[in-house]
């Protein structure tokens, strides 16, 4: 007789997620999670097929908190995008190291599906039609999954920015001078900074 199955996706989830928090996403095995959760290999294939089920779940359980529903339609459409997008990054920027994840598994996942479709109605309402709301769309989501990942990556406050900062400015004027300024700017402003240049795009 096979054992009693005793484990839920979520206290899955969870293993596999410190799992990558601590050993980023590089780290995440079978076995890996095996030892997290204190059994054999063998044992956590009566729960999951692979790894790529368990991405999954990850992706889900980050998921799970972002709320889908729209602001209200009384504040201007470019307000309403951002209050999604923040939803979103509050959620993912969580654990920096599965943000990749959300692109992997985007179409199976409802929380993600959820947010899509709400950003897809403030779009349309916002006269952002066919091919340009598909872009919209996309853009968004590449704009969130890369700039989670340059704030823990590569921080404008970083030993990046200081290298850059000593490159020759004959050679390098500009690159220079903007990594004088880069270490002012703190994560949010950097974040929404971007994200407001973005927006002031779409509709024109």
């Amino acid at each position: 007789m096979p054992r009693p199955r005793s484990l839920t996706q979520d206290q899955l989830a969870a293993a596999a997620l410190a799992v990558i928090d601590r050993d980023g996403l590089d780290g995440l095995s079978m076995r890996a999670v095996a030892k997290e959760l204190g059994m054999s290999t063998m044992g956590l294939y009566r729960y999951v097929a692979d790894r790529d089920e368990l991405e999954g779940l990850v992706v889900e359980r980050v998921l799970s908190t972002v709320d889908p529903t729209p602001p209200t339609a009384d504040t201007p459409w470019r307000d309403r995008i951002e209050a999604m997008v923040r939803r979103l990054r509050d959620s993912v920027g969580e654990h920096p190291a599965a943000v990749p994840l959300t692109v992997t598994h985007r179409h199976r996942l409802p929380g993600l599906l959820r947010w899509s479709e709400s950003v897809l109605g403030i779009l349309a309402e916002a006269g952002i039609e066919g091919e340009q709301r598909v872009v919209a769309l996309r853009g968004l989501i590449g704009y969130v999954v890369g700039a989670i990942q340059l704030e823990h990556l590569g921080s404008l406050a970083g030993a990046g920015t200081a290298t850059i900062a000593e490159l020759p400015e004959d050679h390098f004027p500009y690159m220079t001078e903007a990594a004088r300024h880069a270490p002012g700017i703190d994560a949010e402003r950097e974040f929404f900074g971007g994200l407001a240049v973005y927006l002031r795009g779409l509709g024109d």
